[in-house]
């Protein structure tokens, strides 16, 4: 009840559900307790920076940290550590975290009772229909790579300061060497991760590299890095051994948007086969570039923006295999 100005007793107003406004109230009352900022926890202080941001919404907010912190925790937290973690009570995130589980974005493994996120945003992203019109447009010219070359091959977009793996294609056969999709990959050291660099405006290429903690440290790192990465857009592509598996050559072109710019990296790890006579390392590069060249101009990038792979420097070939048909090819890598 309130006081009206002759001292009478009237109803207090309610806001009617799904209504922004109710009768009588000032226009934007009903969202006042919205407005007004939780108590921030360093997960918050971290996002913003410092900076208030222009408007909260303080239960949304208190899911997003929720999910946020269980992608770092694959084994699960149980609640108090949920709060603890968030600097909450247990009270503040009981609900939200009944609501999450209802929702399908987290489930409880029991009978430990701890939270762990479903598969519910990674089925959400592969809705998204920029990823969903790449992967569509990347997926037939990627199977007729691999049944051409006999290697498998994969899709990395650049996402939260690291690669991922959004889509892969197995070689034909009964041997193959492939990387699975949903893999994260490290940036400056993998062919796909300095591709997608390599071909990013400096004021990009410095963003998604502050995206993840250390990132100065990272940056540094890649300073190191410039000359590498001017190699590479002066020469098209990347070509490389596997910095993480002996005896496997990795190869990558940019798949390029109309500013030239990559939005993701076909990649290659090649390998040699020592019992059949297979399709060279040479073949095999450029038919990866004409298969990147063609899911560019799919997306609209343009025929001057795609770099020609530049001719690779002649290497002594090695002494071949006595019981395979070694090609001279093996052994390339570092470029």
């Amino acid at each position: 009840m309130r006081t009206t100005a002759k001292g009478t007793s009237a109803p207090t107003p309610v806001p009617r559900k799904n209504h922004p406004h109710a009768a009588g109230e000032p226009e934007g009352a009903a969202h006042e307790a919205e407005r007004e900022a939780p108590p921030e926890t360093p997960r918050a202080r971290g996002r913003s920076g410092g900076e208030s941001p222009r408007y909260r919404a303080p239960a949304l907010e208190k899911g997003l940290d929720i999910l946020e912190l269980l992608a770092d925790r694959p084994e699960g937290l149980a609640q108090s550590e949920i709060a603890r973690a968030l600097d909450r009570s247990v009270g503040e995130i009981f609900r939200m975290l009944a609501c999450l589980v209802e929702r399908g974005y987290l489930t409880i493994q029991r009978p430990s009772d701890r939270y762990v996120l479903s598969l519910k945003l990674f089925e959400l992203a592969h809705r998204h229909a920029p990823l969903q019109h790449l992967i569509a447009s990347a997926l037939p010219l990627m199977r007729r790579l691999a049944d051409r070359v006999h290697q498998s091959c994969h899709l990395a977009v650049v996402e939260s300061g690291h690669g991922i793996v959004v889509a892969q294609v197995n070689a034909p056969g009964e041997i193959g060497f492939a990387v699975r999709t949903g893999t994260l990959i490290e940036l400056l050291s993998t062919a796909s991760g300095r591709v997608l660099l390599a071909f990013q405006p400096d004021l990009e290429r410095e963003r998604i590299l502050t995206l993840e903690p250390g990132s100065r440290e990272r940056r540094d790192f890649a300073a190191r890095y410039e000359e590498l990465l001017a190699t590479i857009r002066t020469r098209g592509h990347e070509d490389m051994e596997s910095t993480r598996i002996r005896g496997v050559h990795d190869l990558s072109f940019p798949v390029l948007d109309p500013r030239g710019c990559a939005v993701a990296a076909l990649t290659m790890p090649f390998i040699e086969r020592l019992d059949v006579e297979d399709v060279s390392l040479g073949a095999a590069r450029a038919a990866l570039h004409e298969a990147a060249e063609k899911l560019s101009e799919a997306l609209g990038g343009r025929a001057r923006d795609i770099v020609k792979p530049a001719k690779p420097a002649p290497h002594p070939a090695p002494a071949a295999h006595p019981h395979s048909g070694t090609h001279p090819e093996r052994g390339r890598g570092g470029r």
